[in-house]
């Protein structure tokens, strides 16, 4: 059999997305790692440091529905060639931050902000690339492998930032977030292509297969597209933008301010803490590929509500759980295990949003994944200046008490997503179910 017959062409851009989404949070973390030199340096304090924190996530949160609309308009592989080209120039931008600024906390925020606006891009142009090249059956699997970019990303990036930054000063790391960057921006723009239909390396059976296999669906709903109105005012959508939130806020207690968080508190030197504080990330990481794998086989042997609803509840529950024991163990060890418990956790239901907003959307899915991901991101810019606050003025365990109720919450929300409705369909028939669970029973590996 001929090379191009056996190539799963789909397999290599979903690997190609996993290493976009360790590159988009390698450029969203290295602030976090580079937070305590540049802090001092600028002469900022942690209630200011997180403002520049919420700064970013502003701009992420607040391009989301764009970013999603321009992967729908001008088609994944564009949107994201430019969108990684876009972080690697502000990533470097942020080494001129300097006390000669007149106003360096301004021109940080503004940095911040603009790279955040450039990576909202990165998940709804991803998502509108799995809705067009993955079959139902395969998005649990295939978004796992996306979002395990980001514990790769975060996590790795600790040792590596650490020691650049101890070498070479903080500057060096954003260097090296701009180089990476700009080199994977021009690889995907090779590879990539915006539907299977344009590539030439797909053969003739992946090709039936995906267009076989692509919707939830069947072919008479399937030529039927809502309304904007109706594919985003929904119960659906606005469940898992709020439920997404809880995740946000969570997630980002993480990627803002746990390395911090170990350095204060727990009273850990630089390169203690870089070591522990990947301990987190690693667990983010296999959580999501396993949460992927179980959503799946959940999916094909109980229907898509249980693979992915259920898993995304019992997730959310472990987490609030992981929370509230991990905020009040006593070394630092313990703590920085029992958090990442609950930073795994948590990450075992993220295949679970992204698969069920492209099930549900189709064609629109990159539009409908990014109102999703704005919650999420609001959540982000929320906890990157709200958790500081309350650990000043109630303690770090109150911190972690917040987000553990939250997140409890988020996962009670999911009670009430249905993966099988169609957005803009009040009514759903039976057999529709029966041919979404047929799909996903039946669709090869």
């Amino acid at each position: 059999m001929a090379l191009r017959d056996r190539l799963k062409v789909r397999g290599l851009l979903v690997v190609c997305l996993f290493v976009l989404s360790a590159i988009a949070f390698l450029d969203r973390t290295n602030i976090s790692i580079a937070g305590m030199s540049l802090r001092n340096e600028l002469g900022i304090d942690d209630i200011h440091l997180g403002w520049v924190f919420s700064a970013f996530l502003l701009g992420y949160a607040a391009f989301q529905v764009v970013g999603g609309w321009m992967a729908c308009r001008f088609g994944p592989r564009r949107v994201l060639a430019v969108g990684v080209l876009w972080w690697g120039i502000f990533s470097a931008l942020t080494t001129i931050a300097s006390p000669r600024l007149a106003h360096p906390l301004l021109f940080l925020f503004m940095i911040r902000f603009s790279l955040g606006a450039g990576e909202a891009v990165i998940y709804p142009a991803s998502n509108q690339l799995v809705a067009r090249w993955i079959p139902v059956a395969e998005r649990g699997r295939a978004n796992g492998w996306i979002f395990a970019g980001v514990g790769a990303g975060a996590g790795l990036s600790i040792p590596a930032l650490a020691w650049l930054i101890s070498n070479y000063g903080w500057r060096s790391c954003f260097w090296f977030s701009a180089a990476v960057g700009i080199v994977a921006a021009l690889v995907w723009y090779v590879i990539a292509r915006d539907s299977p239909e344009e590539h030439p390396l797909v053969s003739s059976g992946e090709l039936k297969l995906i267009q076989s296999t692509r919707f939830v669906r069947n072919e008479s709903s399937a030529q039927h597209l809502p309304s904007w109105r109706e594919s985003l005012l929904n119960r659906n959508v606005v469940a898992l933008a709020l439920s997404y939130f809880a995740f946000g806020y969570v997630a980002w207690i993480f990627f803002s301010w746990f390395f911090i968080y170990l350095a204060q508190v727990r009273g850990l030197n630089l390169k203690a803490n870089a070591l522990l504080s990947m301990i987190p990330f690693i667990a983010m990481t296999v959580c999501c590929l396993a949460g992927g794998l179980i959503s799946d086989a959940l999916a094909a042997r109980f229907g898509l509500r249980a693979g992915r609803c259920g898993i995304a509840v019992v997730a959310f529950v472990l987490t609030a759980i992981f929370l509230i024991l991990g905020s009040r163990a006593q070394s630092a060890f313990a703590a920085s295990m029992i958090l990442a418990g609950g930073a795994g956790a948590l990450y075992l239901s993220q295949s679970s949003f992204w698969s069920v907003s492209a099930d549900i959307a189709g064609e629109r899915s990159g539009v409908v994944s990014g109102v999703m991901n704005m919650g999420c991101q609001i959540a982000g810019a929320v906890t990157a200046s709200l958790t500081p606050w309350l650990a000043v003025h109630y303690g770090w365990n109150s911190a972690f008490v917040v987000a553990a109720a939250l997140v409890f919450l988020g996962g009670m929300l999911w009670l009430f997503v249905d993966p099988v409705r169609p957005r803009g369909h009040r009514q759903i028939r039976s057999h529709k179910r029966q041919v979404a669970v047929e799909i996903v029973a039946k669709t090869p590996s």
